[in-house]
């Protein structure tokens, strides 16, 4: 069995979140127009358009447009504008 199904079986006995337990990115939209990332580990590509972040299990992808980082902390952030798409990507090499 694998390490990740083990501690996702794990959080489900334990009643604990899986983004605590596994690491897991929380990607909150508002709308169409605010979006917060937890549990991120950095930021890739920054334009006005285009925003990628690297996660633990791949990248996140949002186009839209205006987009701007309002604020970043270690562990959470919070991007603004007019969102269009959210892609999710694998590895750490995805456009």
């Amino acid at each position: 069995m694998e390490r990740d199904q083990i501690r996702e079986r794990f959080a489900s006995a334990a009643s604990m979140p899986k983004d605590v337990v596994l690491g897991a990115s929380v990607i909150t939209l508002l709308g169409r127009n605010e979006v917060c990332i937890e549990n991120y580990r950095g930021i890739i590509e920054y334009t006005d358009t285009l925003i990628r972040v690297q996660t633990k299990h791949g990248q996140v992808r949002l186009c839209g447009k205006r987009l701007q980082i309002e604020y970043y902390t270690n562990d959470e952030m919070k991007i603004t504008g007019r969102v269009i798409s959210v892609e999710f990507g694998e590895g750490r090499e995805n456009s």
